[in-house]
């Protein structure tokens, strides 16, 4: 992340994302394929690592195989295989886009870090190696079982996850840089979907 100043002065966090150029690498329609998307794909690999059925994909556009492709239905696009899509044939200045991606991955976590637990009370009035234990989890003797959806410790992260109403604070179209008010999810380099809120 970084952080930008407005014109009053206003100290604003940002998040600097890379968003194109993209490739339409298929444009699906209601008569073949039985609805209407856009299919954009972003960032060169090297075709001697992609599969056959990849490489002929892009081929069909024109293009170099791409590490990630992204479908968007109902799009308002106007564009046909093989072109490129730009920052500024999707945003402008001030929209508010959602971001999804994958948060970061922190592994099995206990309640406290996971569900915010506070333990078993404090470290005195007799407690001994349950300070940041669970507690109860189950009933008595009905339903004599644990309920589903119980909060107990798990794996925390990896999940997709979806932050809505961001702002687009500020585009670099030279360099296809969108700079968004707040956090995104996932780690540095990681792939985000920018969603327009329409």
């Amino acid at each position: 992340m970084t952080s930008i100043y407005d014109e009053s002065g206003r100290h604003i966090p940002c998040t600097i994302i890379e968003a194109g150029p993209c490739v339409v690498a298929q444009v699906k329609n209601e008569e073949s394929d039985g609805y209407e998307a856009i299919q954009l794909a972003f960032d060169d690999r090297k075709e001697k690592t992609s599969t056959k059925p990849l490489v002929g994909h892009y081929k069909k556009a024109g293009a170099t195989p791409k590490r990630k492709a992204v479908e968007f239905r109902n799009s308002t696009l106007e564009k046909s295989i093989g072109d490129t899509v730009t920052i500024e044939d999707v945003f402008n200045e001030g929209d508010i886009v959602h971001a999804v991606g994958i948060s970061k991955g922190k592994g099995f976590q206990g309640v406290v870090k996971r569900h915010g637990f506070t333990g078993a009370g404090e470290k005195t009035h007799g407690q001994k190696h349950t300070l940041r234990a669970p507690g109860s989890i189950g009933a008595a003797s009905y339903p004599a079982k644990v309920i589903k959806g119980m909060k107990m410790a798990g794996q925390t992260g990896n999940d997709r996850v979806k932050i809505r109403n961001l702002n687009v604070v500020k585009m670099f179209p030279e360099r296809n840089l969108l700079l968004i008010k707040g956090a995104v999810p996932g780690h540095k380099g990681s792939y985000i979907i920018i969603e327009k809120n329409n």
